[in-house]
């Protein structure tokens, strides 16, 4: 039982810091809704889907390859470290010798709204390229600060980045317009340049925010050295490419539906339609915040705990209590829908409904993201028995469905399609990940008890959502009764937890 405090604490820690930043974060929608029309909005959310695609690709897999190596190697700490951050720094190089002078047409190939000219389109495409490059080159100092056991300072980096991204966002929305329309105190130096109501000044403080959180990770990067194993890169590649294409075909299902919205849909409407389903799905981002925490803890807990006897019976009992975690989470922000809405609001009554005509998907959405959050439970058959062949046949085939189903069906049902088929993916990837991992890894899951809460869950949302047309009073008493009934449930299992 200790070792199942050890992890939730360690959990909580990243969680903190991560619920934190996204929260932050989170608090911008209505920001960006007042402030840019459903279209300009529209852009904001087709260019993330890229850039979230192409992290993956820079990161190349190496975050789990450096923790597995860790384990591989804990005499040679030194040699993984440096040898992960040289796979990300040649990946992110040749990104930018391949991108950066073509940025003009890559824009002809994205541009989803025609009102916004081709010049501030490549300006974008650069933005972004600098803040993917940062980024990418961040990500093994950041998975060594938390194989270092220094959540510290991981948290306050994170929390630091997030901050300077938020002040800089309102600075530029807020700040200068109210300078330079009541003629402050520096108007005359910020008139010539600024251009109220620009959708690029987020990108720019993207790639600021990211730059200052690079240069504070100084101290991680003077450790590196270069001195790099051609060996043990090879070999490491062997290991990390079907992670990379697990990772890249999870941020398909992810991402792919916003891309293809702008391209499929009429160019007329597209933007619209990016716009509406991009912010209706922000709503989903407290339970895709606890899928992401859990994930920072769990990985490298799940690879240091891996030759203890007990392993398997853990694992069993991290994702029984992480089930429970997600039907309430779930259940609880459908029943407060009416609340959350609120944070999607436009900049007058027309937009607003707008915005909102898209709340039915986002139930769906949420459920998307417990089937995920088990998927990414699940996942550590193959990362542990070094099959990372499967994550990629798994992603795979999750892409797969993502990317058919919405050229099929994106015609006729628009976003709506989308939500249903990010649901159909990511459980399809659930359920492959449970069938073949218990076959190679086999963990005494409690899958009766699971599917019980799964099920009881999707009844309440039905009930609270449907039936009651999103009643906060009823859906939060169904809520507090899950809570109770759960509670009650598992009271002995959590006495034993709290009494060690």
């Amino acid at each position: 039982m200790s070792t199942a405090k050890k992890f939730a604490g360690q959990t909580l820690v990243y969680g903190l810091s991560t619920i934190a930043g996204r929260v932050l974060s989170f608090f911008l929608t209505p920001v960006y809704t007042h402030t840019f029309p459903t279209k300009v909005y529209g852009i904001f959310g087709n260019l993330y889907s890229y850039a979230s695609m192409l992290n993956a690709l820079l990161a190349f897999g190496m975050e789990t390859t450096f923790f597995r190596y860790l384990n591989k190697r804990p005499d040679d700490k030194q040699s993984v470290y440096n040898n992960t951050f040289g796979v990300v720094l040649m990946v992110s190089l040749l990104f930018v010798l391949f991108t950066f002078p073509f940025a003009g047409l890559i824009t002809t190939w994205i541009r989803i709204d025609p009102s916004t000219p081709v010049s501030e389109y490549i300006l974008f495409i650069k933005f972004f390229i600098g803040t993917l490059v940062v980024d990418a080159l961040s990500v093994i100092p950041f998975a060594k600060l938390r194989a270092d056991g220094r959540p510290g300072r991981y948290g306050m980096l994170k929390f630091v980045n997030v901050m300077m991204f938020v002040s800089l966002n309102l600075i530029f929305i807020y700040v200068l317009p109210a300078i330079v329309n009541n003629k402050w105190v520096g108007a005359s130096l910020v008139s010539p340049w600024f251009k109220q109501g620009w959708i690029g000044y987020v990108f720019l403080s993207n790639f600021i925010a990211n730059s200052i959180t690079a240069i504070m990770l100084l101290p991680e990067f003077v450790k590196l050295r270069p001195r790099l194993s051609k060996a043990l890169i090879l070999e490491m590649l062997m290991y990390s490419w079907p992670v990379l294409i697990a990772n890249f075909s999870y941020l398909v299902n992810e991402n792919l539906d916003k891309i293809l919205l702008g391209k499929i849909l009429p160019i007329s409407t597209s933007a619209t339609q990016v716009g509406i389903y991009s912010a209706c799905a922000k709503i989903s981002v407290f339970l895709s915040i606890f899928v992401n925490a859990f994930r920072l803890g769990a990985e490298p807990f799940f690879f240091s705990h891996a030759s203890n006897s007990n392993a398997k019976q853990t694992y069993a009992r991290i994702m029984h209590y992480f089930v429970i975690a997600v039907c309430m989470i779930f259940v609880a922000l459908v029943a407060n829908i009416e609340i959350l809405k609120y944070f999607i609001r436009g900049g007058n009554p027309a937009q607003t409904q707008l915005y909102w005509s898209g709340i039915e998907v986002i139930p769906v959405l949420l459920f998307g993201y417990v089937s995920l959050g088990i998927y990414m439970n699940l996942s550590v058959w193959y990362k542990l028995t070094d099959q990372t062949k499967y994550g990629l046949y798994i992603s795979g085939i999750g892409a797969l469905v993502t990317i058919i189903l919405n050229v099929i069906f994106i015609p006729f049902y628009g976003y709506i399609a989308s939500a249903w088929i990010s649901l159909a993916a990511y459980t399809t990837m659930m359920v492959l990940s449970y069938l073949w991992g218990q076959k190679h890894y086999p963990i005494p899951y409690m899958l009766k008890k699971h599917l019980a809460y799964i099920i009881i869950s999707l009844v309440l949302v039905y009930i609270s959502f449907s039936l009651f047309n999103r009643n906060i009073f009823i859906g939060n008493g169904l809520f507090i009764l899950f809570a109770l009934g759960a509670l009650y449930t598992e009271r002995k299992e959590l006495k034993a937890i709290f009494s060690k």
